[in-house]
């Protein structure tokens, strides 16, 4: 491979160093937003809603530049194990800066930059030759061709052997059990089956996030969920809707018991959900709130031994088949806003098909309809009512030292969310770029196969980069969670993450031309299923504006932390 100083590490340096260019008119930027944004020092809600656009496209970019210094580290680690990586990290840091660049440069007033300043900045970045280099046509499409050659291993995945072992295991089972099932249930909007469910169980798939003294996998001391990064991906790898997204819940479930429980709810539960006897669905949007935790209106009553929901929770996913919802609901008043809500264990009886109606004693009532959605089907999402619904006090989350915090054990638990929604992206593009490669070798157009095309190169080039980025992006975000911080990473890699499993899919089907669009090819269900990555676990905009930037805005000024947003 012919390298730009010479050596794969030389260019490597290069690119780190053309990366730095930037950070200043992100500084900047930041900074500016900082000051227009402030009154007597602190972050001012209704400013930062006046800069929405600019405080949106800032997040963005801060993702790209995140992302771009993870894949530069996990390519020095192994470049002289392969310097195929030197070129992929080179490709993509390239691409993001002239991403990054145009962003600012579209409106630099609004960031507080001219044009000049953008304009000098792009000058400096150029004046390395790494864009020159490796952005040209024919280099992009020499790497998708060395990348396309490795059947879907594209570089090494940089893990102990005990994590290896792990990935091959569930991507064994996601080719041989969940591919061949993947279909019929998007097609029919079936429910997951027990062909997947059961193995899943001996697997030892729900425990994953549960420490091992409550029959889990998770170590006693010290997380390491890097695990679940890898079992995600590979599920996803197989079916979002049948198979990637069915630990999501227990993990959140745990994080919430695990943190708030009793000693004794802890032990009725964690073992039965480790076990898969307790399958999870999460109870958290309602109709009028959905990235709004703080608003939910859902009341519990208290009356004698426990209390009475009642309201409607929408996009339950997995309400019906599950035999516990973990439900926020408001135990106090509106007026104490998220100091007001509580977490629920809400048992039911499993149900099959796309609707329930379950009657207690007296006059409880609880209703789920399913919604008819686009893709993410076998799970299916709900609408549910709750009617003078009945939950003992040992079912509320803490019991009595639990009210009122339901808000703080679903937030710790969205930040697990949202680090394995980027691994359900990157299962998601790694199956979209494996069709797409083996379609483009077969389909032949004009006496020529697809593949051998320069713009089926350069796409598959820049979609494999985007998903070994995203992929390492999570990797280290996991790192970060288990010592202790990550909450910023994990909104960025979710950030950057689903937006890109977007694109790739969406190239992909492309690559399949008219075929793409059947529903028999499995790449139109990625391009469905992908969509609705930058929707749950917090929406982008929101995740954008009222997590990412509100924090990055608030500790510019001068590099020393601000104010929270009062």
């Amino acid at each position: 491979m012919e390298f730009l100083a010479g050596s794969a590490s030389a260019d490597l340096n290069i690119a780190r160093s053309t990366l730095g260019e930037i950070s200043p008119l992100i500084e900047s930027a930041l900074l500016h937003l900082n000051s227009v944004c402030s009154v007597d020092g602190r972050l001012s809600p209704a400013l930062l809603d006046e800069h929405q656009l600019a405080s949106y496209d800032i997040s963005f970019c801060v993702a790209e530049q995140t992302a771009s210094r993870n894949l530069l580290d996990y390519a020095a680690a192994i470049v002289e194990q392969d310097g195929l990586a030197a070129g992929v990290a080179c490709q993509f840091v390239a691409e993001s800066i002239k991403s990054i660049i145009a962003r600012l440069s579209s409106r630099p007033a609004d960031y507080g930059l001219s044009r000049k300043m953008v304009a000098a900045a792009l000058e400096q970045s150029d004046a390395s030759g790494l864009a020159e280099f490796y952005l040209t046509a024919s280099r992009m499409a020499s790497l998708g061709a060395q990348l396309i050659s490795r059947e879907g291993d594209y570089l090494p995945a940089n893990l102990d052997e005990e994590k290896l072992i792990i990935r091959d295991t569930f991507r064994r089972f996601a080719t041989d059990v969940v591919m061949p099932l993947a279909e019929d249930i998007h097609r029919q909007d079936l429910d997951v089956p027990e062909d997947i469910l059961q193995p899943l169980r001996e697997m030892g798939c729900f425990g994953i996030s549960i420490p091992e003294r409550f029959g889990g996998l998770q170590p006693d001391e010290g997380d390491d969920s890097l695990y679940m990064i890898l079992v995600t991906e590979e599920l996803s790898r197989g079916s979002l809707g049948a198979a990637g997204s069915l630990i999501t819940r227990p993990e959140i479930l745990a994080r919430a018991l695990v943190n708030g429980g009793t000693e004794d709810q802890k032990k009725h539960w964690l073992p039965k959900v480790a076990s898969g006897e307790t399958l999870v669905a999460i109870a958290l949007t309602e109709p009028d709130y959905g990235s709004d935790l703080a608003s939910a209106k859902l009341k519990a009553t208290k009356t004698e031994g426990g209390w009475l929901l009642n309201g409607a929770k929408t996009w339950c996913t997995f309400a019906g088949s599950a035999s516990v919802m973990l439900t926020l609901a408001r135990t106090g008043t509106e007026s104490d806003g998220h100091k007001g809500l509580s977490f629920f264990l809400v048992e039911k009886p499993r149900t099959e098909g796309h609707q329930f109606d379950v009657a207690q004693e007296g006059s409880g009532r609880l209703i789920g309809k399913a919604i008819p959605t686009l893709g993410y089907r076998g799970m299916h999402s709900f609408d549910v009512s709750f009617e003078d619904y009945f939950v003992a006090d040992t079912n509320l989350v803490g019991e009595e030292s639990g009210i009122g915090k339901g808000f703080y054990y679903a937030m710790a638990g969205l930040t697990g969310g949202r680090m394995q929604t980027s691994a359900r992206a990157a299962g998601i593009m790694q199956a979209a770029c494996e069709q797409a490669t083996n379609y483009a070798k077969d389909r032949k157009v004009f006496a020529q196969p697809v593949a051998d095309y320069q713009l089926t190169l350069v796409k598959l080039s820049r979609m494999i980069t985007t998903l070994l980025a995203s992929r390492q992006f999570s990797y280290e975000v996991a790192r970060e969670v288990d010592a202790g911080g990550g909450k910023m990473a994990a909104s960025l890699v979710k950030l950057f993450a689903c937006r890109s499993a977007e694109w790739v899919t969406r190239e992909a089907l492309q690559i399949h031309g008219g075929m793409g669009y059947a529903e028999e090819v499995p790449v139109s269900r990625y391009f469905v299923d992908a969509r609705v990555l930058s929707i749950f676990e917090g929406a982008e905009e929101t995740l954008a504006l009222k997590v990412i930037s509100r924090e990055l805005i608030a500790n510019a000024s001068a590099g020393q932390p601000q104010a929270a947003v009062g």
